[in-house]
């Protein structure tokens, strides 16, 4: 397994943990980070024994987005160097997105900026009730163009017009109102929402698990059009001849549990 020094990786039975481990920065990024994510994502999706992926982080703040001494010596890039290195952040949040097992953001703290890619690219968020929320791009003259297919997709065109361009904070409250989270729970009973989550993942069929991800990523926002109708008849039919497909219905009907419960930890 590779060594990571910017955070930490673990695999408890069918969860995988990445922590960001970087408090004294409030968990913000490099160049050295974005490698680290988009390698352990990509060991948690390969592992067959992992059936979800936690993200979460060390410290007060969840992730404040890109960090100074990385924005130092971006000031100097040329063009080039910018399109590289905005290029592997691009492809760590498609790791991320991409990634063939359901993935929860466990959110303890402050996310800004970049920090918000991260967030949306995940397939559930929770949050604290003490979180803030921002997207702050434009306070600094940029723009949050790498993060905008994740987070445009997740908290909607208006939203985005909104805090895209004010770069508000905004709260845990507001961040659910909006879609970006999916629950907001008190410090205390973070962890047990995510074990409710993490438990429901464990219970599913892995196979089909991974065809819903991909299925709700080439269905969102297409038009429902003969092509479309035809990918989905072609989708179930060939779900139902899996093994797992069959194997989940022949449970059903013989009341007992599926292969996949059966062999879980």
């Amino acid at each position: 397994m590779t060594a990571f020094t910017q955070l930490q990786f673990s695999i408890d039975g069918p969860i995988a943990r990445i922590w960001l481990d970087q408090p004294a920065t409030r968990n913000a990024f490099d160049d050295r980070v974005i490698a680290e994510l988009t390698q352990a994502f990509e060991a948690a999706g390969r592992d067959p024994a992992v059936r979800v992926v936690v993200l979460g982080a060390s410290g007060p703040a969840f992730c404040a987005g890109a960090n100074l001494d990385w924005m130092r010596r971006m000031a100097d890039y040329t063009r080039d160097q910018n399109l590289a290195d905005a290029g592997k952040l691009a492809e760590m949040l498609r790791t991320i997105a991409g990634c063939p097992k359901p993935t929860i953001a466990r959110i303890q703290g402050d996310v800004y900026a970049g920090g918000m890619g991260l967030v949306a690219a995940c397939d559930l968020a929770v949050s604290v009730d003490t979180a803030g929320y921002c997207l702050s791009e434009v306070r600094i003259g940029l723009v949050p163009a790498t993060i905008s297919p994740y987070v445009i997709r997740a908290i909607g065109h208006r939203a985005a017009q909104r805090y895209f361009l004010t770069a508000e904070r905004f709260d845990a409250a507001e961040a659910h109102r909006i879609g970006f989270v999916h629950e907001v729970v008190a410090a205390d009973a973070l962890d047990g929402k995510v074990a409710e989550w993490t438990k429901a993942f464990a219970g599913n069929s892995p196979a089909a698990v991974a065809a819903c991800k991909k299925l709700i990523a080439d269905v969102s926002g297409q038009e429902i059009e003969p092509g479309l109708i035809a990918r989905t008849v072609e989708g179930i039919a060939d779900i139902r001849a899996s093994a797992e497909g069959r194997e989940g219905v022949q449970a059903f009907l013989q009341k007992r549990k599926p292969s996949w419960l059966q062999a879980a930890p």
